[in-house]
């Protein structure tokens, strides 16, 4: 059943019943247009809380510069789904990570634009084409963030939302179909689509071009931190203010307005104007270079407000005139006029309006990714049929205290997003480090202040646990993953004294990306024992004593990082191999030297499986001949096989290696991870659902918000620490039975659980775990949910007779163990469990026709 406890905000309000046209949308204009049609673009991944949902996913808006997918080389035939399932999560959301798994594809828009079409066919209020999902969302984030978090906006910027209100609904449309893009780019109007839904888009484009008064002058925003480069055009509000920009008023350069042009226009410019590329960007280049000489040409007769038409049928349009009332044009002015005349009229959605937007999306959503699909996910997920665990929901307004806080939030977020382009960026990286190291330079002194600031806060404004949430929305956060990323900087320039100290700043403080002390712990140890001895002043020490004496420095870093609560266990490996390094090193005596032999690392069982493999044939006719190339002949390519233990059926290698494991007396499942998640969702269910403010912002909630963070451990390490210790005890079956007994009827939404696991096979597999190996695995996932998602080994394998689990690896030919499978190895034989390395080979290969 659907819960009962719910928010008294509008945001908690609309769940569990259909959600109503917001009234800024003004459905009820009188505009006559087509039932709204939309096409799929991309097929999301498989959802961690489903097997086979279907989803769409869009281009990724974000401040943050797109990042491409790792194309490691796979570990089997088959993706690593789960490590792609992790990568997605990377991109969303901390709420749209929370929603349960819910069709978001064409389908499922249109039968939700259906759904509101006969709501309002009912109540006579229906008017065709009227109806949009993307607008929907886009004004429930709005009303939702002016009622709760009006605060945060001045009257200038409301008086922007009041006029928004006003816009008829196809001119709300068109702008949230071009606020859903990448950029705040430049568009053809001729080019823009969306004819179904836009019933006159001259009419819509001229809504959003029309120049409206703000009732109060926009307060001026001052510098930020990390801002060393004045902006050319800081995108502000003026008065008055539009929602759209025009090209002929905001176009000025050759370069600009050739990047609206396509291919084989820009070829015919060009060959005008005798330049050369192969490419757009080298044909604009050459265009740039080419308008920028001086030439007495005037254009007569052709001007921007012509029609593309009218310019076609034209033919004397552009002439050389160098009698024109001795007017001289530049080339710069005669490449622009002609290019924007191709283009026709184009729009862009204003900056600074843009940029407003954005802000509110980012007080909604909590966050600068989001997508097309977070904001039909939110409406998608309110009208399930599905049921959802009891837990307090809780919509702090005080998240942000006040406009300059998010304003400065902002700011950091935008510092951020270029700091990591200019790391992942082309070029240089010299250049690229001395601007990074600049702008950590600029950014360090404020950081400093507010670790202060917020050590305060933590100590007396704080409830128990709620700041390591908020403290993910303070510009400290944002301005440390800075000063980490300066750490890279300094590296670069051999600056080690510098760096040390700022490791060891790091590391004094524990509010703020805890997830990276580990990490930091590593780096410092390893600055301490092969630099600073001779960086660091000797005092009379002789060279051997002195390197002696940092060593020792060293190991003392790398016992803190051991004792430190908040390091993480997949660092706890390298830390304990340093050690024993140096105390090897120190020639300390063995009885006085740490003993890590209940830790020590076992390799992998190698193993081989012989099985038959399958090789599809593709035939081609070419004249006479006809050539045959086979299928998994081609690297990457997902091979087949025969499952001589399942009445010969096709099936995947990870299939024909359990086959193989179940004649040994092995029970299994080829689970990547889904094994792991579900046991984990069952024994932390009363953990997970805990109350912490601000991290159930809805009723419809898979997960708290923080699951995905690195805040989710330190926030109840209490709670987790002691379900650990009662795993360990031994006391894990009677947590799993419990909570299947309360929750199975329901098949509640919780994130990782999947209904679809026998719970006899569940209780045979925590009876086979040893509780302290089934907590390491716990711990693993409480502390890095997200990033330890992938990389499981492919099989998950237990022996009734002999109460034992075991991991299996599968592995073809060429293949290799990425880091994240090398990791989980480490983890999984330090904690005491088996694991293989499964070899497939094939002992026959039987040619078919594909």
């Amino acid at each position: 059943m659907v819960l009962s406890v719910k928010s008294p905000s509008t945001h908690n309000r609309v769940v569990g019943r259909r959600v109503p046209h917001p009234t800024s949308t003004n459905f009820n204009e009188d505009f006559a247009s087509p039932p709204a049609k939309r096409l799929k673009r991309n097929e999301s991944l498989e959802s961690t809380l489903s097997r086979t949902p279907s989803v769409d996913n869009e281009s990724l808006r974000s401040y943050s510069p797109s990042k491409p997918m790792s194309r490691e080389v796979q570990d089997s035939e088959e993706e690593d789904e789960a490590t792609e399932n992790a990568a997605l999560r990377s991109s969303q959301t901390d709420l749209e990570s929370a929603l349960p798994p819910v069709k978001t594809d064409k389908e499922a828009i249109e039968e939700y634009e259906s759904m509101r079409a006969e709501d309002r066919m009912k109540s006579r209020k229906w008017i065709r084409g009227k109806t949009s999902i993307y607008v929907d969302a886009f004004n429930l984030a709005l009303d939702t963030v002016l009622e709760e978090e009006g605060n945060l906006f001045d009257e200038a910027e409301i008086s922007v939302f009041d006029s928004w209100r006003k816009l008829n609904y196809e001119a709300q449309y068109l702008y949230v179909r071009l606020f859903l893009r990448k950029t705040s780019a430049w568009f053809r109007i001729n080019r823009l689509g969306y004819h179904s839904d836009i019933g006159d888009m001259q009419a819509a484009v001229q809504e959003l071009l029309e120049r409206r008064d703000l009732l109060k002058s926009p307060t001026l925003e001052p510098r930020h931190p990390g801002e060393i480069d004045e902006p050319k055009e800081r995108p502000l509000l003026k008065d008055p203010f539009t929602f759209a920009d025009d090209s002929d008023a905001f176009i000025k350069t050759v370069e600009e307005a050739a990047s609206l042009l396509l291919l084989d226009e820009l070829k015919i410019i060009a060959k005008e104007a005798k330049v050369q590329g192969k490419t757009k960007g080298e044909l604009i280049e050459s265009l740039k270079r080419a308008s920028q000489s001086q030439s007495g040409l005037t254009w007569r007769g052709l001007k921007r407000s012509d029609t593309e038409e009218s310019a076609k049928s034209e033919n004397s349009a552009l002439v050389l005139d160098d009698e024109n009332d001795g007017a001289k044009t530049s080339r710069s002015s005669y490449f622009l006029d002609k290019i924007l005349v191709t283009a026709g009229p184009s729009i862009r959605l204003s900056p600074a309006v843009f940029k407003l937007f954005e802000r509110v999306h980012l007080v909604f959503y909590r966050s600068t990714e989001w997508t097309e699909k977070s904001l039909t996910t939110i409406i998608l997920a309110q009208i399930s049929r599905r049921n959802f665990p009891e837990y307090i929901v809780c919509r702090s307004a005080n998240i942000f205290s006040g406009r300059s806080h998010l304003q400065e939030f902002d700011a950091a977020l935008r510092t951020q997003a270029l700091v990591d382009e200019l790391i992942e960026g082309r070029g240089p990286i010299i250049p690229r480090l001395e601007k990074v190291k600049a702008i950590y330079e600029d950014v360090y002194p404020f950081w400093r202040q507010m670790v202060v600031e917020e050590q305060e806060k933590e100590s007396r404004v704080y409830e128990s646990g709620e700041g390591a949430y908020l403290r993910r929305f303070s510009p400290a956060w944002v301005y440390t993953r800075i000063v980490h990323k300066g750490l890279d900087s300094l590296a670069r320039f051999k600056e080690r004294k510098r760096e040390h100290e700022l490791l060891t700043e790091l590391l004094d403080q524990r509010l703020f990306h805890p997830a990276r002390r580990g990490a930091w712990y590593q780096r410092k140890a390893l600055l301490e024992e092969h630099y600073l001895w001779e960086i660091e002043p000797n005092e009379g020490r002789k060279e051997d004593a002195q390197k002696r004496h940092w060593k020792k420095i060293a190991l003392r870093t790398c016992e803190e990082g051991l004792q430190d609560r908040e390091c993480h266990v997949i660092f706890h490996h390298d830390l304990q191999k340093r050690i024993m390094k140096l105390e090897k090193s120190l020639k300390i005596a063995k009885r006085e030297q740490h003993d890590f032999a209940h830790a020590l690392l076992t390799k992998p069982i190698e193993r081989t499986v012989e099985g038959i493999r399958i090789e599809k044939s593709l035939l081609a006719t070419t004249g006479n001949r006809r050539s045959s190339e086979p299928q998994a002949s081609r690297r990457g390519t997902k091979t087949i096989w025969l499952d001589q233990r399942e009445g010969d059926g096709e099936c995947g290698v990870e299939a024909m290696c359990l086959s193989w494991y179940r004649d040994q007396g092995w029970k299994g499942y080829h689970s990547e991870g889904g094994i792991v998640r579900t046991l984990f969702g069952f024994l932390f269910y009363d953990v997970i659902f805990t109350y912490i403010p601000n991290v159930f912002q809805t009723a419809y909630q898979a997960c708290p918000l923080d699951l995905h963070t690195d805040a989710f451990y330190p926030s109840r390490m209490s709670e987790i620490n002691r379900r650990l210790a009662d795993i360990s005890n031994g006391e894990g079956l009677k947590i799993l039975k419990e909570v299947y007994e309360r929750e199975h009827e329901k098949e509640t939404c919780v994130v990782g659980i999947d209904w679809a696991y026998d719970i006899a096979d569940l209780e045979e597999i925590v009876t086979c775990f040893k509780g302290e190996a089934l907590a390491v695995v716990c711990k693993v996932m409480a502390q890095e949910y997200q990033q330890r998602g992938g990389g499981i080994p492919d099989l998950f394998l237990w022996h009734p007779e002999r109460n034992e689990v075991m991991f299996s690896e599968v592995k073809s030919e060429n293949d290799r163990l990425s880091d994240t499978q090398r990791l989980w190895i480490h983890v999984l034989s330090g904690a005491g469990i088996k694991v293989e390395l499964c070899n497939a080979a094939a002992k026959e290969v039987r040619q078919v026709e594909a």
